[in-house]
């Protein structure tokens, strides 16, 4: 689900992330989606897997798929 915010400068995407089980994992889905060009937000809980990436432009779900495999974790797609 993408989620256009009132600012027309963002967007908010939220994804499915497997495998998250705790607060280190949360800080690592976090650490390399924040490194993504015009990322400016993400939150990850583990609890539910899902991450809400704020960014500048809508982001190439590949880009996305690579960062969240680089922390050693699932891309489910799009929550």
């Amino acid at each position: 689900m993408t989620i256009h915010t009132g600012t027309p400068d963002t967007v908010t995407a939220v994804y499915q992330v497997r495998g998250m089980s705790c607060g280190h994992c949360e800080g690592s889905v976090s650490a390399e989606l924040s490194e993504l060009p015009g990322v400016t937000s993400v939150k990850a809980v583990a609890s539910t897997g899902e991450v809400t990436v704020v960014s500048a432009a809508p982001l190439d779900e590949e880009a996305v798929r690579a960062a969240v495999d680089e922390a050693g974790f699932e891309l489910a797609g799009k929550a």
